[in-house]
């Protein structure tokens, strides 16, 4: 890290004056250093061809620093995650900073070293953005917004549309597991080892999926805030199809069951961000599940459902004891802050 005039954010560096450009200069245009950002001007000049997907997200984890990540790389993460949902292939992300005053500048400072790293993960550039500082008291310490554009895939064909009857539904991991680790920080949990978050980038690994099975798959998604549940519940309705899914298929690990149960948490709805659900044709389900789980963002993959004409815009979950209930979406706010 380089010797900066002062140890935390004043409201000064987000003046515009020297104190701005001191810390951009010295944090966010050093670090994320590319031919694009180092034009420093307003916006971003860009040459891209084809059709393409944009899309936007504002992050505001607390605590900003978790077991797994930090509130820089899940922003990248995020983003790049809802553009490979559509298809696309991440390009170009937009990197916004909302800083409260008396942050110090070793926290900033580790935040942006993980959005770099996340950036090279992912193969994206941070081409433009903005820095704002609010005073004490008016923030969390950092909120972070990312924008991010991409090319389609030309063999994806990605869209609810494209749902029918008989189709299964994968899930790519172990569920519940970023929201556990979150939680697991706040209540002080302890357990053998450290859940950690499951944020990562899965652009390449749709990718290569995208690559072998194309139009057969017909709708991905990412079940962030909200869990499996409210996500199955929400294309139910949206799509007028019914899901039926079997609670002895879904992948999840020991600890994060066991820190689920004591907080009184329903798995199903808790947050993911290193996961992603599957809509795809009966016919490649077995070979999909195959593929993914020889990539190292789908070793647990599982068949979790399938699409059924019976009870149209309802979800119903078949119990490991063979019991049967209606899955509705997340009533409220379970776990706040949490991406």
């Amino acid at each position: 890290m380089p010797k900066l005039d002062f140890d935390v954010i004043t409201l000064g560096h987000g003046s515009g004056g020297t104190l701005t450009n001191k810390l951009l200069d010295s944090g966010v245009f050093d670090v994320l250093s590319n031919d694009i950002l180092n034009e420093r001007h307003d916006g971003a000049f860009l040459e891209m061809n084809g059709k393409m997907a944009f899309s936007t997200d504002s992050f505001l984890v607390s605590p900003i620093f978790f077991p797994g990540g930090n509130i820089g790389e899940l922003a990248v993460n995020g983003t790049v995650n809802d553009l490979a949902m559509c298809g696309a292939t991440p390009k170009y992300l937009s990197l916004s900073f909302i800083i409260e005053e008396g942050l110090k500048m070793t926290e900033f400072w580790e935040i942006l070293v993980a959005i770099k790293n996340a950036c090279e993960k992912a193969d994206v550039k941070v081409v433009t953005g903005d820095t704002k500082v609010v005073e004490k008291g008016k923030g969390d310490k950092v909120f972070i917004n990312t924008s991010g554009i991409g090319n389609i895939h030309p063999k994806a064909h990605i869209s609810e549309k494209n749902i029918k009857i008989g189709d299964k539904i994968i899930v790519s991991g172990n569920i519940a597991t970023h929201g556990m680790a979150i939680m697991s920080v706040r209540e002080g949990l302890e357990f053998d080892s450290t859940i950690e978050s499951d944020t990562i980038n899965l652009n390449h690994t749709i990718s290569r999926l995208i690559d072998g099975f194309g139009s057969a798959i017909h709708l991905l998604t990412d079940p962030t805030r909200g869990g499996v549940a409210t996500v199955l519940k929400e294309i139910a309705l949206s799509s007028n199809i019914g899901i039926d899914i079997f609670q002895k298929d879904l992948p999840i690990d020991s600890q994060v069951a066991s820190a689920c149960e004591l907080l009184g948490l329903d798995p199903l709805y808790v947050a993911n961000e290193g996961l992603f659900l599957s809509f795809v044709d009966a016919s490649i389900a077995n070979s999909f599940v195959e593929t993914l789980q020889k990539d190292e963002n789908g070793t647990n993959a599982k068949i979790i459902g399938t699409v059924v004409e019976a009870h149209p815009k309802q979800v119903i979950l078949e119990s490991a004891i063979g019991g049967k209930r209606m899955v509705s979406m997340l009533p409220g706010e379970q776990l706040p802050r949490i991406c």
